[in-house]
């Protein structure tokens, strides 16, 4: 299995993919963000997401990158792993190579993430991100609106945005760790009950 940087060749795989983000969703019963193809084709061509491909060509997993505040926060979100290769690591892969994505493109921001999962929440923790309240992450209105399509949305809101089921969790490049240490990198089977961390 391939871990790539999207581009024009990944396309035919947003509509697949959206509808893998919608049916997660339903099963879960926890809130997912939903997203347009059109926004997952955009995120595709700017190189802003990345993609697990298994070798007969087949989409496993997909996750993408956003900057927010004029680049001071970066949030790596929309991480879906199809059903047939979920509990293989593809997540913790995938998070492993956004997460890099995000540091290149955005070396002095601030690497966020919002999630429901535990596993999620493990990968993050092994990358080097806290455990932080709301105050803590971008206030930018235009992020705070992709949440609108999540079925939690009422309790954000009714909460004043201050929080909400899903867990943030920062990363902040004034307090940085090894990036890849020998624990995180070995460990590559012990991940995943949840298939999406926003």
């Amino acid at each position: 299995m391939k871990i790539e940087i999207s581009s024009e060749k990944h396309l035919h795989y947003a509509e697949e993919i959206k509808q893998e983000m919608a049916d997660s969703a339903k099963v879960r019963g926890t809130g997912i963000a939903q997203r347009t193809v059109e926004f997952l084709c955009q995120k595709m061509l700017e190189g802003s997401a990345v993609l697990a491909i298994e070798e007969d060509g087949r989409w496993a997993g997909f996750c993408y990158l956003s900057a927010w505040s004029d680049g001071e926060f970066v949030a790596n979100s929309g991480m879906i792993v199809s059903p047939n290769f979920r509990k293989r690591g593809v997540a913790k892969m995938m998070k492993a190579k956004v997460f890099e994505l995000s540091r290149i493109k955005f070396p002095e921001a601030k690497i966020f993430s919002l999630t429901t999962g535990l596993a999620v929440m493990k990968i993050n923790s092994d990358l080097g991100y806290q455990p932080v309240t709301y105050s803590e992450i971008t206030k930018d209105e235009t992020f705070w609106e992709g949440c609108k399509s999540c079925v939690n949305y009422d309790v954000l809101k009714s909460k004043n945005r201050e929080n909400c089921l899903c867990t943030a969790m920062l990363y902040s490049p004034s307090k940085e760790k090894t990036l890849f240490n020998s624990n995180y990198t070995k460990n590559t089977k012990d991940e995943e009950k949840c298939s999406v961390g926003i």
